[in-house]
């Protein structure tokens, strides 16, 4: 009867280590599945932040061949406006595309005399051909005649302010169109932008030399 008692005490103890043992292998079973899913989940989560990642530069890379694409459908047409005109170039009359618009620009070096708005003899010629040219080219069109200065502040003139000079030079450019050119005066449009509208910096004596200037804007009609 010791005996007996004594191994079955001894099988007690010995399934009780045995249950312990066989808990220990399946919690630590557990606990490797539970890491293995979770090593899976971050590199599931590293593999989506790479494919985020993708998707954004692409969507970037697409915004931006978005944006060149509507550039170029907004830039002025090509070659079919940008003639070509010998009379001009030969007085150092500058022309081209500006705003969608044909811009014809009188340098105020062959048109006025410094501070004046009373037209010399060479920008007289030179209007002439421009008015020639614009009823040739553009015969249904209203002509914008806008004046340009550089922003030194006047000092010996009779005109207040350098707007005021710009509107001046532009409507002597606009009634010697008219008066000596035939152009219909309810075809014309008047401006006078002073120097807030230059084509370069203000920088230099060269820039502007050509920020003083007479523009005759092209606008169709129908």
């Amino acid at each position: 009867m010791h005996w007996s008692r004594l191994a079955l005490a001894g099988m007690l103890i010995f399934g009780t280590g045995l249950t312990s043992c066989v808990s220990t292998r399946a919690h630590q079973t557990a606990m490797d599945e539970k890491d293995a899913e979770l090593r899976k989940l971050r590199e599931e989560r590293a593999a989506l932040k790479g494919q985020i990642q993708d998707l954004r530069s692409n969507l970037d890379n697409t915004r931006g061949e978005l944006a060149n694409a509507s550039a170029k459908v907004n830039e002025d047409p090509p070659a079919k406006e940008e003639k070509r005109f010998p009379e001009l170039d030969q007085m150092g009359i500058d022309y081209g595309m500006k705003d969608g618009h044909m811009t014809i620009s009188i340098p105020n070096s062959i048109s006025f005399a410094a501070g004046q708005a009373a037209l010399s003899n060479d920008g007289k010629k030179a209007i002439k051909e421009v008015a020639a040219l614009l009823k040739k080219q553009y015969p249904k069109a209203t002509y914008w005649v806008e004046g340009h200065t550089d922003s030194d502040p006047i000092k010996k003139s009779k005109f207040d302010s350098n707007r005021e000079l710009s509107v001046e030079r532009a409507l002597a450019v606009q009634k010697f169109l008219v008066e000596e050119c035939s152009v219909a005066d309810d075809d014309c449009v008047v401006a006078g932008h002073g120097q807030y509208d230059p084509v370069v910096p203000n920088d230099n004596d060269k820039n502007k030399a050509k920020n003083r200037r007479v523009e005759i804007v092209v606008h169709k009609r129908g």
